[in-house]
């Protein structure tokens, strides 16, 4: 309604209030814009362009971290290119706002030398560049930094994901195993070992297996764990259990499933019936498969 709109017009407009509201206005640019102008024409360009001063505002206030100045810069692509294709790989985008991106992802790349900065950094960066169309610049970056990160594992997952928005599967594929191999942390081997199979399964789905020998591994980890199905690891490994089914569907690799399901209850024989975490074992093969 009018009221709204003019609430929001009134935040756009005031630096100590975007400042505010920074976290709602650089996660939220495009729904905004879709719920008050859901058409195209002056209003909506209007408003996107008062969205877009606030947001450089934003991205140029030196009294916020470097990673939320770099959301500022991500949601004003993402306005770029809010009336275009979303899968579009090569947006059309204001040259001048290729040129912040490209200069920004080297401004992070040449002064963040902290570690733990650039892992928080370095993986926003390099999808900021993707958003924006720069394919090879995103690939580029991270490749450079895997010497410089304490966990390389982040970055491979991120150049898996990237070659397989790109089409090439079996790129994508060694760089989720990598990361998976190269994976530190009970939780975060689960965890890992999740993405690699998912993404066996779903680019790769004949390839029983690759897929058998991921999913034996994942549970292998999770024999040596005492908190396996508990929280994030249990989580984890009902996913496993999910994306199983999911690729079983049918019954086309029923003996495979049959084996890691064998696997698996080896695992839970193994815990007190008392213990919440045996009901959450006993799960692993009995989740939905759409979760």
């Amino acid at each position: 309604d009018a009221a709204t709109r003019a609430r929001v017009a009134q935040v756009l407009a005031d630096p100590a209030q975007s400042r505010a509201y920074m976290d709602v206005l650089t996660n939220s640019a495009t729904d905004i814009v879709n719920a008050l102008e859901p058409k195209q024409g002056a209003g909506r360009r209007q408003l996107v362009a008062s969205f877009d001063a606030a947001l450089a505002r934003l991205q140029a206030d030196a009294t916020l971290s470097r990673g939320d100045r770099l959301g500022a810069l991500f949601a004003r692509v993402d306005l770029a290119r809010i009336d275009q294709p979303k899968d579009a790989m090569h947006p059309k985008l204001p040259p001048a706002l290729v040129k912040e991106v490209r200069d920004t992802a080297a401004a992070a790349d040449r002064e963040v030398t902290d570690s733990f900065e650039r892992q928080a950094v370095i993986p926003g960066t390099s999808q900021l560049l993707e958003e924006a169309g720069m394919w090879k610049e995103s690939e580029a970056l991270l490749k450079a930094s895997l010497a410089k990160s304490h966990s390389p594992y982040y970055l491979m997952s991120e150049l898996g994901a990237n070659a397989r928005k790109q089409g090439r599967t079996s790129e994508a594929l060694q760089w989720y195993q990598q990361a998976y191999d190269k994976s530190e942390g009970p939780a975060t081997r689960l965890q890992w070992g999740l993405s690699y199979l998912k993404a066996l399964v779903e680019l790769s789905p004949d390839d029983a297996k690759r897929i058998e020998a991921t999913a034996r591994s994942v549970f292998n980890d999770a024999a040596g764990q005492s908190n396996a199905f508990d929280q994030r690891s249990g989580r984890s490994l009902r996913r496993v259990g999910a994306a199983l089914q999911k690729w079983n569907a049918g019954g086309k690799h029923q003996d495979v499933v049959d084996q890691l399901s064998a696997q698996v209850q080896g695992l839970c024989a193994k815990l007190p019936p008392a213990d919440p975490q045996h009901a959450n074992c006993e799960g692993v093969f009995k989740t939905p498969a759409k979760a």
